[in-house]
């Protein structure tokens, strides 16, 4: 397909809506860096606490499992419905830093310039979905193509599974805007989340301030009501 696909398609979204059963044979890469509560709140920034201090202090997530994902560490912190952090791991982002795409959703793939290859910022309401291929995904932004999958290893020369398991997040930006996680978090912790629901997908700025962005009260954020549980579906 190379230059013909759109970024409405780049991640080949297919519009089945939500998916009901079953998981994709996507790479089945192990990164050293995935973590099960409670050991994985260990490695979350002052940010990412912040954030997740507010959204269950206000309720934010209305009540669904929700991501917490921290561009600025490229690491991922998964909770269930109650805020209570199911685990956490690394993931691969946009090759750029930056918050709002730049690129018009039609652009071809291989025309988006590096630079503007952008994981945005923001809050989604997300759920699950199928690609073109009867591959699973988390569809983030359906518009702009959008997604949180397992790692992909189509391309060896750009050493995704290698970047994963790195200790530095210096190296984990290499998509043209979707979030590559390891396929065993996917499967174990990020599926069963959210399948037979919708759930929300919290990704931190780099440019401006959290509170900023997700209009955070101090007063709830200051407090974490995140908690630790052991990883898995209820």
């Amino acid at each position: 397909m190379g230059k013909e696909r759109s970024r409405n398609n780049c991640c080949a979204l297919a519009a089945l809506g939500l998916l009901l059963a079953g998981n994709a044979a996507w790479a089945e890469t192990k990164a050293p860096g995935a973590l099960k509560a409670p050991d994985a709140f260990a490695s979350a920034s002052p940010d990412a606490r912040r954030v997740a201090g507010w959204i269950s202090g206000s309720h934010d997530n209305s009540n669904l499992p929700y991501l917490v994902i921290d561009k600025a560490n490229a690491r991922v912190f998964a909770f269930d419905a109650t805020g209570k952090l199911q685990g956490s791991a690394p993931v691969l982002l946009g090759m750029a830093r930056g918050d709002r795409l730049l690129t018009a959703n039609e652009t071809a793939v291989d025309d988006i310039p590096e630079d503007e290859r952008i994981t945005p910022a923001g809050r989604y309401l997300s759920r699950l979905a199928l690609d073109s291929h009867g591959k699973e995904l988390l569809v983030i932004d359906y518009e702009a193509s959008i997604s949180l999958h397992p790692v992909v290893t189509n391309k060896p020369e750009e050493r995704r599974v290698e970047r994963l398991k790195t200790a530095t997040a210096q190296d984990n930006r290499i998509s043209h805007g979707c979030i590559n996680v390891p396929a065993d978090f996917y499967s174990t912790v990020v599926s069963p989340a959210f399948t037979h629901t919708k759930g929300v997908v919290y990704i931190l700025p780099e440019t401006e301030p959290a509170s900023a962005l997700f209009s955070m009260n101090s007063d709830v954020a200051a407090g974490s009501g995140a908690t630790a549980g052991t990883a898995g579906a209820p």
